[in-house]
């Protein structure tokens, strides 16, 4: 029968295929196939018998192809190649077969927390959006064209309506479109942001106030501030005798950086609480 329109064929050759299967201990094998072209009456194409034992790539077994994306989740994609004796883009095709395959058996989840965060495939600034389970602690989605709304709301349109709305907390960066596009898909999550960046953008305004002191003083008032930067940024646990003692004589002289420095201070105990 023909597999495009459903027809009795009609005659048909043979072709010897090689492919490679599962090695016995230090050898490699090989199966030698017959494979059948049938010529189609109705269509007039010529089809290559279907072999269920085959992968996606006509030149291995399903079982091998699957021993291949084994050996990828412990090893990097060129030492499984050195080691197996095969081309680097092999068996990263192989690798991709074997993670749809595990995909398509975990089934589309169902999250209840979730991580958002991008990654950059090349330089120039290409991104991609990783969405991960932050209950069962694995990543679930891979995709977008850039870090965007549009790309984030990719996310939620495979997820789908129902299961966008069971989720109950949303923990991401302080990106716009990552907040934008949850808030609308799931306006019930509770949007948590990485405390780290938080934390970051806190260390900056201080140093920004820095800057500016530093810039409004003169002449000796000065001198307490230049080439401070590292013990106002520091966790003052991380200093040194010298470091906590040119921090404790800044704070001191400067009203307006202690002042910032003991709001950023209370800002990190109540995150790390």
């Amino acid at each position: 029968m023909c597999d495009c329109c459903g027809t009795r064929s009609g005659g048909y050759d043979q072709e010897t295929r090689r492919v490679r299967d599962l090695p016995c201990g230090p050898y490699r094998i090989y199966l030698e196939l017959e494979v059948r072209r049938v010529d189609c009456r109705n269509c007039g194409k010529v089809k290559r018998e279907r072999l269920e034992f085959l992968s996606d790539n006509p030149r291995y077994t399903k079982r091998f192809a699957y021993y291949v994306g084994r050996r990828c989740r412990d090893s990097a994609i060129k030492d499984v190649a050195e080691e197996l004796h095969l081309d680097w883009h092999g068996v990263k095709e192989l690798d991709k077969q074997y993670m749809r395959a595990q995909l398509a058996r975990a089934g589309r989840p169902g999250p209840k927390a979730i991580g958002i965060d991008e990654i950059s495939i090349r330089k120039r600034h290409t991104y991609r959006i990783v969405v991960s389970d932050l209950i069962r602690r694995r990543a679930m989605w891979f995709g977008g064209e850039d870090r965007s709304e549009a790309s984030m709301n990719q996310f939620h349109a495979w997820l789908g309506e129902s299961k966008s709305r069971h989720i109950r907390l949303a923990v991401m960066d302080m990106w716009k479109a990552f907040r934008n596009a949850t808030e609308q898909a799931a306006p019930q999550a509770a949007i948590l942001f990485d405390k780290f960046q938080v934390m970051g953008h806190l260390s900056e305004a201080l140093d920004q106030v820095r800057k500016k002191e530093y810039a409004r003083l003169a002449g000796k008032d000065r001198r307490f501030i230049k080439g401070q930067k590292y013990a106002l940024l520091s966790n003052r646990e991380n200093l040194t005798l010298d470091g906590r003692q040119a921090l404790k004589t800044l704070l001191a002289a400067n009203k307006r950086l202690h002042t910032a420095y003991l709001l950023i201070v209370w800002a990190v105990v109540e995150l790390s609480a």
